[in-house]
C-alpha cells in the first residue's frame, strides 16, 4: 500500500490501515490482495496536443511529412517561422499579423506551434475574442491586461551568498527555552569560518533538516537557506540516505561571493502585485479587477529606469487573438491605438470570415476587420488541406489517441474529411474506436466508421435534413405571423396549454 497515490496528492499521508480503506472506497485497488498495485491514470488529449513546433529546418524551410506534429500549410508555416525568428531577436513588436483562411485549415494549430517554438522565456498569450465580453471588467481593460501579459521583463540582480560545507552546528538554549543562540561552522577547500546564529536562522536550519556534511547556500539579504546536496566526504558514512540523496563536491575558493540572479515576470504581474494589498497572492486569487492607468504609468517609468541602469530587459512577446471577427468596433479602435504604444507585443489575429459585417456597425469589411487595422497587418493565408494531407493528419491523430485504424478505414475517413470537414473526420476517430471496443475488435474497420457516420451527422447533412423538415421546427417567421408550428394561432396554443400568451404574439 505504500505506493498508492490518491487524486490531488503526490503521496498518501495516512496510516496504512486508513490508507487501504480510502483506496478501496476510491476504487483504486482491488479488494483482494495482489502482488503489485495498479495505478490508473487519466490522460486528456486535446485537439492540438500532438503539436511540438513549426517543423522547419535551419533555413526555415518546412520539412517533408509530419514534422513536429504539423502537416501541410507550408507557406503559412514558413511565414510563421520568419515571425518567430524576428520575435526571438526582439526586432518585431507593436505590429499585427492576420492569419486568414477557411475553417479547419490549421490557423490555431500554427499559433500553438509558434508558442512551442518560442519556448518558455518569451511570453505567449492566447485569447479568444469572446473572453473579452465574458470578463467582469471593461473591454479595454481586458485587452490591456492581455497586452501586458504578453510583455515580459527579465530582471537581473546580484546577491551575496554564503556557500560551503557544514562542519558543525551548535545550538544553545536558555533555561526557559524562550531564546536560542548558536554557531554554524562552514568550510570550503580553502577556508573555514564560524558564524553566529539567531533564533530565525536556527529555525530555518531545523526546517530544512541541515546536518553536518551538507553543502548549503545562504542568501545574506533574506537569510534563505538552500540545501545543495551532501558532501562526497560523507558518502561513506553510515547514514540512512534515500535514493534522492545528491552528493556534491565541497565548494572551492571564498565562502562569500556574489551571484547573479535573473527573474522573468510580465508587466501584468507587476501591475497586480503593486495594485493589491495582498501582493502576489492576488495572482492566485484571480480577482485582479481593473487597474488604474496612473499605476501602470509609474510601473512603465520604473521599468525604463531599470533598462537604463542595466537591471532589466524588456521581452516583447506574442498576443494571439483567435476568432478576431467577434470583437466590436470599440475593441478594434483600442487595438489601433495600443499597437502604436512603446509597450506593445506582436499581435497575431486569426479569422475564418470573408466579407462580413463589422460588429457594432452596419458596415461590411474583409474578415470583419476595419480597413485601417487591416492596413497595419501582414496577412498570412491558409488554404484548405489536400486529401494527402488529410490522410497524414488523421493517421497522426489516431497515433496520438492510441487508436489502431485499418488502411481501408483510414481511406474512408480521408474521403469523409475531404467531402465534409477535417474536424468532423477527426471526431469520428474516437467514436469509431468506441464502436470497435463495443464489438471487442482490435482495430477500427470500415464497418465501425459507417456505424458512427450514420449516428452523427455532419454540417452538410444536418442542413439538408433541416431544409427538408423545416416545417417541423420553430422559426422566427412563425412568431412574426402569429402562427405556431402546428398551424394554430399562438393565442389559441397558449390557451389550450393553460399558459400565458407570449409577448411576441401580442406584439405581432
Amino acid at each position: 500500500m505504500a505506493g498508492c497515490e490518491l487524486p490531488g496528492r503526490s503521496a498518501c499521508l495516512w496510516s496504512p490501515t486508513i490508507q487501504g480503506e480510502i483506496c478501496k472506497m476510491a476504487g483504486l485497488i482491488q479488494t483482494q490482495p495482489t502482488s503489485s498495485t495498479a495505478i490508473q491514470t487519466l490522460e486528456r488529449i486535446g485537439a492540438h496536443s500532438h503539436i511540438r513546433g513549426l517543423g522547419l529546418d535551419e533555413h526555415l524551410q518546412p520539412k517533408s511529412g509530419p514534422a513536429q506534429g504539423l502537416i501541410g500549410q507550408k507557406q503559412a508555416r514558413r511565414a510563421a517561422g520568419i515571425v518567430v525568428e524576428m520575435v526571438k531577436s526582439s526586432k518585431i513588436a507593436g505590429r499585427a499579423i492576420l492569419m486568414a483562411g477557411p475553417p479547419s485549415s490549421g490557423k490555431t494549430a500554427i499559433g500553438m506551434a509558434m508558442s512551442q517554438t518560442l519556448g518558455p522565456d518569451v511570453p505567449f498569450v492566447m485569447l479568444s475574442s469572446s473572453e473579452v465580453f465574458s470578463l467582469e471588467m471593461s473591454k479595454t481593460e481586458a485587452l490591456t491586461q492581455a497586452f501586458r501579459k504578453a510583455i515580459g521583463v527579465r530582471i537581473k540582480e546580484e546577491a551575496e551568498v554564503l556557500e560551503g560545507e557544514v562542519v558543525e552546528i551548535i545550538v544553545d538554549r536558555s533555561l526557559t527555552g524562550a531564546t536560542k543562540t548558536g554557531k554554524l561552522t562552514l568550510k570550503t577547500t580553502d577556508m573555514e569560518t564560524i558564524y553566529d546564529l539567531g533564533s530565525k536562522m536556527i529555525d530555518s536550519l531545523s526546517k530544512e533538516k541541515i546536518t553536518a556534511g551538507d553543502v548549503v547556500s545562504i542568501d545574506k539579504s533574506s537569510g534563505r537557506i538552500s540545501k545543495i546536496g551532501r558532501s562526497y566526504t560523507r558518502a561513506r558514512d553510515y547514514d540512512a540516505g534515500g535514493a534522492e540523496t545528491k552528493f556534491v563536491a565541497c565548494p572551492e575558493g571564498e565562502l562569500q561571493h556574489r551571484r547573479s540572479i535573473t527573474h522573468t515576470v510580465t508587466l501584468h504581474e507587476i501591475d497586480v502585485i503593486n495594485s493589491r494589498t495582498q501582493g502576489f497572492l492576488a495572482l492566485f486569487a484571480g480577482d485582479t479587477g481593473e487597474i488604474k492607468p496612473e499605476l501602470r504609468q509609474q510601473i512603465d517609468g520604473k521599468v525604463e529606469e531599470w533598462k537604463e541602469e542595466g537591471k532589466a530587459e524588456v521581452i516583447p512577446g506574442v498576443l494571439f487573438i483567435d476568432e478576431v471577427h467577434m470583437l466590436d468596433i470599440e475593441c478594434f479602435s483600442f487595438l489601433n491605438r495600443a499597437l502604436e504604444s512603446e509597450m506593445a507585443p506582436l499581435v497575431i489575429m486569426a479569422s475564418n470570415r470573408g466579407i462580413t459585417r463589422i460588429r457594432g456597425t452596419r458596415f461590411r469589411s474583409p474578415h470583419g476587420i476595419p480597413i485601417d487595422l487591416l492596413d497595419r497587418a501582414l496577412i498570412v493565408s491558409t488554404k484548405k488541406y489536400e486529401s494527402q494531407d488529410i490522410e497524414e493528419i488523421l493517421k497522426l491523430r489516431a497515433q496520438e489517441e492510441d487508436v489502431a485504424v485499418s488502411s481501408e478505414a483510414l481511406s474512408v475517413l480521408t474521403r469523409i474529411g475531404s467531402e465534409t470537414s477535417l474536424r468532423y473526420a477527426i471526431n469520428l476517430i474516437t467514436t469509431s474506436h468506441l464502436a470497435c471496443r463495443r464489438r471487442k475488435g482490435d482495430q477500427v474497420e470500415v464497418g465501425d466508421v459507417k456505424r458512427v457516420y450514420g449516428l452523427f451527422l455532419d454540417e452538410q447533412r444536418s442542413v439538408t435534413y433541416l431544409s427538408e423538415h423545416s416545417k417541423e421546427f420553430m422559426s422566427e417567421e412563425d412568431y412574426e405571423s402569429g402562427i405556431a408550428a402546428d398551424g394554430l394561432p399562438i393565442e389559441a396554443n397558449a390557451a389550450a396549454n393553460g399558459g400565458p400568451v407570449p409577448m411576441e404574439g401580442v406584439l405581432a
